[in-house]
């Protein structure tokens, strides 16, 4: 007996949707019965492999084919229904059975060899390749169809749902490659990777700034992904809390805070106190004076902290108005504003492991810029540099550009040694003085950091060995080496000499300096001669027995300093009673020194020493500069740059010197003097403009090396000298 199931399988497959209602009579066994009886499901069914061992590899395919062209072809369809006749016929006989499969297989493998013969016909007429539903089906069709053959008795809507379970499946492992319906990848979250102390304080900075900028879902997505938490939970309490103006909150919290404070940041009653007296303070502004009574003397007074501002916080009670309270406590009024600030001095008492300072990241952003912009050799900038006016993405380096380190003239006027020079307070002018008695005033021409001759003063006998303008411009000091008995005060806008004083022939008038409002000046020499003049010439004051080569007045217009030949630098007020004390005290004569702008700094020319600098405040050495040859001679050095960054001094071996003021090394060396260069003069408003004077009788202005291109000359004694002048960077 042949088991038909087999075949009543394909059958139900082959002959696709039924359109009548007659049902077909399909022989089961007893088994088979109790199965369908019960409703069983193709999964509980025995394994198909068992079911059709009664067929051949052969027949197989035969019915797999017949089976691809089932839904199609109509002579595929007859071959369907024969089927169907076949097995369900009352047809018991062995013999029969296996004469009608065979039959039906012979049927199928002649169906396939016309089937494809039509194929090869259309694809030769060029009516391309036969259509799926009509022509065979491939191998992995066929095995497809296989696969989703039912059980007797099953409907065809087991096939949708194998269909759709299908598509669920490839979808599910679709979303685990990171596939998506619409064809775009799509990655999904990676897992949480480990990150050492180091990277995780990165991310937590990272995360604070993200809030405070308001990207609050960023930092959010940030600490979930990285594993991190930004602050303590009690703090993010605490935060909230204070912010809101809960109080009795707050203060639970700071409990709750006390056992994660380390001994460093540790100061529970300093906090506590500051919560309490925000509390007092709005309390105060509400009008509500009996619970602000309450909290200043039953929980303030109680901590014993603080006993001065708690008596200050009591005298508030007398405000009249709510204006008053802000003015006389000091205090923007209870608000965001307020407790944001109480929240950030609040937090300068929580470990970072608790709650990060505020704006950490913008507070080390800063210090960085702070810090490359003390390395930066040539930072000077005439604006602060800040987070809001330079980039982060490269470090920051000042360009050279400006700098004058080229000679763009060389003033050959004086004949004779040249000891000094000096630009005016305004910038616009330079006066040089020399040995041939002269005085020559020069016009400045800011564009071009050039000079131009306006005029000569005349008829100092004994020399020039130093000058002085008064704060407005307008005046100019005049005095001689250490035998001038002389000072001269002359008016440049008149071009008149105002006075020649002359105190006693054996006097040694040889240093001199305006007052800071130019209405009086102080005039000495080596030889004890300390004078305080009026405008007229007329002694106002004098100061006996001192011996001084250097003088500067301080900016509270009524302090001097002098350098005197005991090595030292002493303050004198010419008050009634007068004072004098000591500021300096070097271990070798002091040639010469001069005081920035801000009054603080001294830079002090040393025989034999070179040059130092002074905290004439602190009173104590601030740095030896090195490179400069300076013996016995009388040597200038000054300031300069835009905040007077910068140190330029003459030297013995005929070059200049610039230093940055926080480095002992030169940062450039100037050449092309032939002898000693006496003095140096930075110009206080254009500081691209630097004047040497020599002793080889010629003054050069330095300036920025672009504009040397750009330069030409207006006469043969002022000439660009970029063929014998040069600069070398040392640094």
């Amino acid at each position: 007996m042949v088991d038909l199931e087999p075949l009543g399988k394909i059958a139900n497959v082959n002959s696709g949707p039924r359109t009548s209602d007659v049902p077909a009579r399909i022989l089961l066994t007893e088994t088979n019965k109790k199965t369908a009886a019960t409703g069983a499901s193709a999964e509980d069914q025995p394994p198909r492999k068992k079911a059709r061992k009664c067929l051949s590899v052969e027949e197989e395919a035969a019915f797999g084919s017949g089976t691809g062209r089932a839904s199609g072809s109509g002579s595929a369809a007859s071959s369907s229904g024969a089927a169907v006749d076949v097995v369900s016929a009352d047809d018991h006989d062995e013999n029969a059975a296996s004469a009608r499969a065979q039959h039906l297989k012979e049927t199928s493998l002649q169906q396939t060899k016309a089937d494809g013969k039509r194929a090869a016909q259309g694809a030769e007429e060029g009516d391309g390749p036969a259509s799926t539903s009509a022509g065979p089906r491939q191998p992995e069709d066929a095995n497809k169809n296989d696969s989703t053959m039912q059980q007797p008795g099953s409907n065809s809507a087991g096939n949708h749902s194998s269909e759709a379970n299908g598509h669920a499946i490839d979808e599910e492992r679709d979303s685990q490659n990171g596939a998506t319906s619409n064809g775009f990848s799509e990655m999904t979250t990676p897992s949480r990777v480990h990150l050492d102390k180091t990277n995780q304080d990165i991310v937590r900075l990272v995360g604070q700034y993200l809030k405070s900028v308001g990207l609050d879902r960023s930092a959010s997505l940030l600490m979930e992904e990285s594993g991190c938490s930004l602050e303590h939970p009690a703090a993010t309490k605490f935060r909230e809390h204070v912010l809101s103006g809960n109080w009795t909150k707050a203060d639970h919290d700071l409990r709750e805070l006390d056992p994660l404070l380390d001994s460093k940041h540790a100061n529970i009653p300093e906090m506590k106190f500051l919560l309490l007296e925000q509390k007092y303070l709005e309390f105060l502004e509400d009008g509500r004076p009996l619970d602000a009574l309450h909290v200043l003397r039953n929980e303030l007074t109680p901590l014993q902290h603080n006993i001065n501002r708690v008596h200050q916080l009591s005298s508030y009670m007398m405000c009249s108005n709510n204006q008053d309270l802000y003015q006389r406590a000091n205090w923007g009024g209870k608000g965001i504003v307020s407790r944001s600030q109480l929240m950030e001095r609040l937090q300068t008492y929580l470990p970072p492991s608790v709650m990060l300072a505020p704006r950490r990241l913008r507070t080390l952003l800063t210090q960085a810029v702070e810090l490359q912009t003390e390395r930066c050799q040539w930072h000077d900038m005439a604006w602060e540099t800040s987070l809001d006016n330079i980039s982060l993405l490269t470090d920051h380096c000042c360009s050279v550009d400006g700098f004058p380190m080229q000679a763009l003239q060389v003033l050959n006027d004086h004949c004779d040694e040249v000891w000094y020079c000096k630009f005016s307070p305004d910038g616009l002018k330079l006066a040089t003085g020399s040995k041939d008695t002269t005085v020559i005033i020069w016009d400045v021409d800011p564009v071009k950091s050039v000079v131009k001759f306006r005029r000569t003063l005349e008829g100092h006998t004994y020399g020039v060995s130093f000058v002085d303008w008064s704060p407005d411009s307008k005046h100019l000091l005049v005095g001689g080496p250490e035998e001038c008995p002389e000072i001269y005060l002359w008016n440049i806008e008149d071009e008149k000499m105002v006075v020649k004083m002359s105190h006693a022939m054996e006097d040694s008038l040889t240093c001199g300096v305006f007052n800071k409002d130019g209405t009086r000046f102080v005039t000495g020499g080596v030889r004890g001669q300390f004078y305080l003049c009026d405008l007229s010439g007329s002694i106002l004051e004098s100061w006996e027995g001192v011996r001084i080569n250097g003088l500067a007045f301080r900016s509270d217009n009524k302090t001097v300093l002098a350098a005197d030949t005991h090595h030292r630098i002493r303050a004198y007020i010419f008050d009634n009673p007068r004072v004098d004390y000591k500021v300096v005290q070097e271990q070798h004569p002091i040639m010469t020194f001069s005081i920035n702008s801000a009054d603080r700094l001294a830079l002090l020319n040393i025989a034999t020493q070179g040059l130092h600098l002074w905290d004439i405040e602190n009173k104590c050495l601030v740095r030896r500069f090195q490179g400069v040859s300076q013996g016995n001679f009388t040597i200038y050095s000054c300031f300069g740059g835009v905040h007077e960054s910068f140190i330029a001094s003459g030297s013995e071996d005929n070059k200049v010197y610039i230093w940055h003021i926080k480095r002992e090394e030169p940062l450039a060396k100037l050449t092309g003097h032939k002898k000693t260069v006496n003095c140096v003069s930075w110009n206080p408003v254009y500081p691209s403009m630097l004047a040497s004077a020599s002793d080889d009788g010629t003054i050069r202005i330095w300036g920025p090396k672009s504009h040397q291109l750009n330069h030409t000359s207006e006469s043969d004694e002022c000439s660009s000298c970029s063929s014998t002048s040069s600069w070398n960077m040392t640094s």
